[in-house]
Formats: structure tokens, C-alpha cells, sequence
């Protein structure tokens, strides 16, 4: 049995940069769309939402049932998927006041969390979005941020522990 993560994407214009970021780390992975996602088989070892060209403020912006995979494995939301974690989960989001896209800074890392290990402050990433994550879910915490944006972007959520990394909506430095 082969250990995959899953990504479900919903039209974003990285999804294939993310995939090829996990398969370098010797991981094997597979894309499929949001809206016709295979079944979370124990081989499954996580699941990442990818970005979108759409807002989750849009009143056609996709939808997922995230039940099936929340707290069942790991859950890295990236941009839109980040975003609309947050309001499955309880929080909000708004349009930003600062809309950034391209090269961006990181503020602020936390030290303690292994998924960005090795990245400090100062990192350049790449953002794309207009809008911000304004208020956290329960349970969830902010790991990194930008000048411009205090929750940056990504939301991540595991067995029993979520946790949001507000790297203002996009980070494309290293997934």
C-alpha cells in the first residue's frame, strides 16, 4: 500500500507547483477535482485544498463537504482552501485591504511548528489573493504572517489539532 496525499483542487493556477513540491519530497500524490473526489482510503496519509480563482465570498465560489476528511487525516487548506477552512469551521473572511499578489515577505514564523521548518522571517513567498482570513476558528492559531496581512494564509488541520498559518492568502515559497 502506497501512501498518497490528496489534492483536491479548486481551479487554482499552482495546484501543479504543489504537487510537484510533494512528489520532490519523495511523496507520492495525486490531483483530482474538488467536486469528484476519490474515496479516503487508510493509504491516505493527508489532503491538501488547493487555491482558486474564485472568493469564498462569491456566491458561486465551489463548495466541498470537508466532514469525510476532517480530523480523519491531516488538512493543509493553500489560498481559497485555507479560506474556505475557516469559514467551514467557524471563522471569517473579508476582502483585504491590501491586495497582494506576487513577491511578499514573511513578518512573523512561528518556531514551533515543523511545517515550516527552516523558514524564518524575512522568507520571500509569493501571494495571490484579495481576500484575508479576519477571524480564526476555535482551536486554530496563526503561524506565520506578512506586513501587509496578519493571518497570511494557510490553514492546516490534523487529527485532533487544527492550526491556521495566516501567510496572507498565498504562499508559494515551499509546501
Amino acid at each position: 500500500m502506497q501512501e498518497t496525499i490528496l489534492i483536491l483542487d479548486f481551479g487554482s493556477q499552482y495546484t501543479q507547483l504543489i504537487a510537484r513540491r510533494v512528489r520532490e519530497l519523495n511523496v507520492y500524490c495525486e490531483i483530482h477535482p474538488f467536486n469528484n473526489p476519490p474515496e479516503i482510503t487508510e493509504d491516505v496519509k493527508g489532503v491538501i485544498l488547493s487555491g482558486s480563482p474564485y472568493s469564498t465570498l462569491q456566491e458561486d465560489a465551489p463548495q466541498f463537504d470537508l466532514t469525510g476528511i476532517k480530523g480523519n487525516v491531516p488538512l493543509l487548506g493553500v489560498c481559497y482552501g485555507a479560506q474556505y477552512m475557516a469559514l467551514t469551521s467557524g471563522g471569517s473572511v473579508a476582502p483585504s485591504e491590501i491586495r497582494e499578489y506576487g513577491r511578499a515577505n514573511l513578518s512573523s514564523v512561528s518556531s514551533s511548528d515543523t511545517l515550516f521548518e527552516g523558514i524564518g522571517e524575512g522568507s520571500q513567498v509569493w501571494m495571490s489573493h484579495g481576500d484575508t482570513i479576519t477571524e480564526l476558528p476555535t482551536g486554530f492559531e496563526i503561524v506565520a504572517s506578512t506586513h501587509d496581512v496578519q493571518v497570511a494564509r494557510d490553514l492546516r488541520a490534523g487529527r485532533g489539532k487544527v492550526r491556521a498559518a495566516r501567510l496572507k492568502n498565498r504562499t508559494h515559497q515551499r509546501i
